[in-house]
């Protein structure tokens, strides 16, 4: 049995969001335009909207300030150190930011590997519903996001997270 994947387009404020799920309509990956390392449309993926319609749901819901936490069956395959970080990421709450040195605290890893730690949350294929974009500097500064700067603005201000650093 080949792996299918099924794939829509949900519009958004950041632009349209690609998601994709799998045979089981558990959302694998949600994507925006110009993302580094996003996912495009591939040969014998089959668009339908159907498997997406909670995610569509939750996100209009969150775009709109009324949802505060996901709850759509998730798969990401990744390394077992990717899977720890992702999981860490699962769990700062909306409204909040932290560190890549707290996650790198949460998942057992050394000060040294918060640039592996950085690596694995810039692999996150789950943008937005997995909130890599509460993840800042230690100084509070914006750093990286796969998805652009001016969208992870827009979601920390979105959240409420967005302190008066400017």
């Amino acid at each position: 049995m080949t792996d299918l994947t099924y794939w829509t387009n949900v519009p958004s404020p950041l632009g349209p969001l690609l998601l994709t799920a799998d045979r089981d309509s558990t959302l694998t990956s949600l994507s925006v335009p110009g993302q580094k390392g996003g996912r495009t449309v591939q040969d014998g993926w089959r668009h339908d909207p159907g498997p997406f319609r909670s995610a569509e749901e939750q996100l209009a819901a969150y775009f709109a300030a009324e949802l505060k936490e996901f709850r759509l069956p998730l798969r990401s395959d990744g390394t077992a150190f990717r899977e720890r970080v992702w999981a860490a990421l699962d769990s700062v709450p909306y409204g909040a930011t932290t560190t890549y040195g707290e996650i790198a605290a949460r998942v057992g890893a050394s000060r040294m590997a918060v640039r592996a730690v950085g690596g694995a949350i810039g692999a996150n294929p789950l943008l937005i519903v997995r909130p890599c974009h509460r993840v800042i500097g230690a100084d509070g500064a914006l750093t990286g996001y796969a998805g652009g700067l001016e969208r992870k603005v827009r979601l920390l201000a979105l959240e409420g997270s967005l302190q008066e650093r400017f």
